[in-house]
């Protein structure tokens, strides 16, 4: 199995189980909904891209509701990764777009503070404060 689809499949896992340990079994009915925590919603955006891949899709249905059963059981937890990797193997653009999620899950971006300003990336002036004038 080539090295990429296992280190994505590696990357993908703590996501998905970060959001079957919050919800639990109800976790395949419960992505739909928008979680606060960034690794709770990437896990359900991970599952939730991996659910709509039909030949694959009961598999790792079977593997949450185990994993649900008992979070902290390697084996369990084993058998998702391995469901995940087939996944991925068998679909370059779901590994490209599990790839994309659990890469970008990791950006934080804060503002704090009065008149403080938070961007991913900044392509122009940033201007806070009154009575300001901007010249080129």
């Amino acid at each position: 199995m080539d090295a990429e689809i296992v280190a994505v499949a590696t990357a993908a896992v703590p996501y998905v189980t970060a959001a079957v340990a919050a919800y639990g079994g109800a976790v395949l009915s419960r992505i739909q909904e928008a979680a606060a925590d960034v690794t709770v919603d990437a896990g359900g955006r991970v599952l939730r891209r991996l659910l709509q891949r039909d030949e694959s899709a009961p598999a790792i249905e079977a593997a949450v509701r185990d994993l649900a059963a008992d979070p902290a059981d390697e084996d369990r937890l084993a058998a998702l990764r391995l469901q995940i990797r087939k996944a991925l193997a068998e679909d370059d653009q779901l590994a490209a777009d599990i790839s994309r999620i659990v890469n970008g899950a990791t950006t934080t971006i804060i503002a704090s503070g009065k008149r403080s300003v938070a961007a991913h990336t900044i392509t122009g002036p940033v201007v806070t404060g009154d009575n300001n004038e901007i010249t080129k």
